[in-house]
């Protein structure tokens, strides 16, 4: 993998990133209480479990680029 394909590979993730962090914060912003206590949870594991796999990725595509 070329240096300027790592770039972009990371660029993706970063996008990525924030993009859970936007579908965390939709999923929760303006609940009432009650449905917020029902969506938080839910929400919460699943920006975890996205940021998991961008983790992951991120891993292996940095031993690519060395």
């Amino acid at each position: 993998m070329t240096r300027l394909q790592s770039t972009e590979a990371e660029e993706l993730l970063l996008i990525e990133e924030a993009d859970a962090w936007f579908e965390y914060g939709e999923a929760i912003r303006g609940q009432t209480e009650a449905r917020y206590l029902e969506i938080e949870p839910w929400a919460w594991a699943r920006l975890q479990q996205r940021l998991r796999a961008i983790k992951a990725r991120r891993a292996k595509l940095r031993p690519a680029a060395a």
